[in-house]
């Protein structure tokens, strides 16, 4: 039994890609073409409000993005993720993701993927990766469909650490033990609690915590 766990974030640090690169392709690939087109101009329209949101607050951003997936039935968000992941995850792959997951396992680290996505969309990345767990938000469904709320804790910020902290304990895991992968200074809390974080593809500010800290830093291609 592993005594130790690789946390890794997804978007940014594994992928080139994010939520809403994930819930477009949703909107283009259900209902009717008149449906599909106001959802894409909806999505299109909105990105600029996304980005404001998550560059202010992860939290807000989530509880207001997922809400567009309001009234999307379970059993189709499911069928349509295969699909999403063979044209979006998987081509958006960085080159050396697989290699920095095998490096984990190779230590004898259980991998999980932590992130604020939909567990349903992330699923088939996880299997494709072969990672061993995956903590993600969780969308509450009503009569097999979405109704745009998502069950708290939202896995964002501080959740993040929370949930590593409590899988730890769950799973019988040393903390310092323990490595955390994210390109994001919103995930500072997460790198934090474990002993050995990475920063990957870091943005400004995190390089800067990073440096500070003599984390190790890595860019992928």
């Amino acid at each position: 039994m592993p005594s130790k766990a690789a946390f890794f974030d997804v978007d940014g640090t594994l992928v080139k890609t994010n939520v809403v690169h994930v819930y477009a392709y949703y909107a283009m690939n259900r209902g009717s073409v008149l449906g599909i087109a106001g959802r894409t101009l909806s999505t299109a329209l909105s990105v600029p409000l996304f980005g404001a949101m998550d560059t202010l607050d992860r939290k807000t951003f989530n509880e207001f993005f997922y809400r567009y997936y309001a009234g999307l039935t379970e059993d189709r968000l499911v069928t349509i993720a295969e699909d999403m992941f063979e044209d979006v995850l998987q081509p958006a792959l960085f080159e050396q993701s697989q290699d920095l997951i095998d490096q984990a396992r190779r230590s004898g680290c259980k991998v999980v993927l932590v992130t604020g996505a939909l567990d349903f969309t992330m699923r088939p990345l996880a299997r494709h990766l072969g990672a061993d767990d995956l903590i993600a938000n969780k969308m509450q469904f009503v009569g097999g469909k979405a109704t745009g709320k998502v069950i708290p804790p939202i896995i964002e910020g501080a959740n993040k650490a929370n949930s590593i902290r409590a899988y730890c304990a769950k799973e019988g895991l040393t903390l310092d033990k323990c490595h955390g992968y994210s390109d994001s200074a919103s995930d500072y809390a997460m790198l934090a609690v474990v002993g050995r974080p990475t920063a990957v593809n870091p943005d400004l500010r995190l390089r800067s915590i990073a440096r500070a800290y003599n984390w190790p830093i890595l860019d992928l291609k």
